[in-house]
C-alpha cells in the first residue's frame, strides 16, 4: 500500500495507489479523515483490512496519477521532526576532521530535530537562500512514520509502533551548521524537508528494513549504501527515543545519512543552481528536486 497526498483540480486530497501505482484511490470521503496525517493518527487492524478489500475491487473511483501534483505526504507534521545525526560509520568517518564535526563515532544516537512547515514534495524546487549561504547539501534519509502513541517501548515491540517509511532529503546549510555550532537552523530553513514520493505501509517491507539508499546529483551516484549499515537501527531508535518520551502517531523520525554528501568531497560538492537532487529508496521510489 503506498498513500501519498496529492492536488488535483486545485484540491488537496490523500489516498493510495492502485495495483498498478498508475492510479490514485482517494480515501477522504470513504474515511472521513481529512488529511493522511489524521488517517494515521486513527488507522488499525480494521482499517487495514478495508484497505486491502478496496485494492481488490474494480468498482471505485480513481484518478490517474499523471493528472495529479505530487505534494509531500505529511505537508505539516504535527511536531518537529526528529533526526539522527552520524548513523552511519561511513558518514561519520567522512566528516571526521572537517570544520563543525567533531572525531567521535557516536556510542549513543544522536538526535536534534528540524522544523518542516511545510515539508515540500516530489519534483518542488528548493531555495537557495543565497543570502545566508552557499553550502547547500543533500541528505538521503529514511523516513519511519510512527503509528501509535507509545511509551518505553521495547525494542522487539518497535515494528508494532510503525505505519510505514517514505524518503526524505535532510537538506542542510553546512556554513549555518558550523556557525552555530548545532545542527537545527541550517536544516529548518524553508523548503530543506523535501518528503515523498509516498508513504509505504509497513506490510510491504520485511522488519528489520534494509533497503537499498541513493542519491544522485544531475545523474552522478553521489550515495550508495543500504539501511542494513545504521549504526543504531530502527528498533533501537525507536525504543531508546521513546524512553520517558511518549512518540505519537504521525511523528516522523529520519534515521540517518550515508557517506558521500557534499560535505565529504575533496573539494566540497555542495548544491548549485539548477541543480537536479534524486533520492532513492527500494520498494518505496525516488524523490526527485531542484535547486532553485
Amino acid at each position: 500500500m503506498y498513500f501519498l497526498t496529492y492536488l488535483h483540480k486545485d484540491e488537496k486530497n490523500y489516498g493510495m495507489l492502485n495495483k498498478n501505482k498508475d492510479k490514485i484511490i482517494p480515501l477522504s470521503e470513504i474515511f472521513k479523515s481529512k488529511t493522511l496525517n489524521d488517517f494515521i493518527c486513527t488507522f488499525n487492524e480494521s482499517i487495514l483490512e478495508e484497505i486491502n478489500n478496496l485494492m481488490d475491487s474494480s468498482n471505485l473511483n480513481s484518478i490517474p496519477l499523471s493528472e495529479v501534483k505530487l505534494l509531500a505526504p505529511i505537508p505539516h507534521p504535527k511536531r518537529n521532526i526528529f533526526c539522527l545525526g552520524k548513523n552511519y560509520l561511513d558518514h561519520a568517518k567522512e566528516v571526521v576532521g572537517l570544520p563543525g564535526a567533531d572525531d567521535n563515532i557516536p556510542k549513543f544516537p544522536i538526535y536534534f530535530s528540524k522544523i518542516a512547515n511545510p515539508a515540500i514534495g516530489h519534483l518542488d524546487i528548493i531555495k537557495n537562500h543565497s543570502e545566508i549561504t552557499k553550502m547547500i547539501d543533500y541528505e538521503v534519509e529514511l523516513g519511519v512514520i510512527i503509528g501509535k502513541d507509545g511509551i518505553n517501548i521495547k525494542e522487539d515491540e518497535a515494528e508494532e509502533y510503525v505505519f510505514g517509511y517514505t524518503i526524505v532529503n535532510d537538506v542542510s546549510a553546512r556554513n549555518l551548521q558550523r556557525k552555530h555550532t548545532q545542527w537545527f537552523k541550517g536544516k529548518s530553513l524553508e523548503t530543506f524537508c523535501p518528503m515523498g514520493p509516498y508513504i509505504v505501509h509497513k506490510s510491504q517491507i520485511p522488519f528489520p528494513v534494509e533497503l537499498d539508499i541513493k542519491c544522485s546529483v544531475n545523474g552522478e551516484l553521489r550515495q550508495n549504501s543500504n539501511t542494513k549499515n545504521m549504526i543504531f537501527n530502527i528498533a533501537n531508535v525507536i525504543s531508546d527515543l521513546s524512553k520517558g518520551m511518549e512518540l505519537k502517531a504521525g511523528d516522523i523520525i529520519i534515521t540517518g545519512t550515508p557517506s558521500g554528501v557534499g560535505l565529504g568531497f575533496s573539494p566540497f560538492k555542495f548544491l548549485n543552481s539548477k541543480d537536479k537532487v534524486e533520492c532513492y529508496i527500494e520498494k518505496i521510489g525516488t524523490l526527485t528536486n531542484f535547486i532553485e
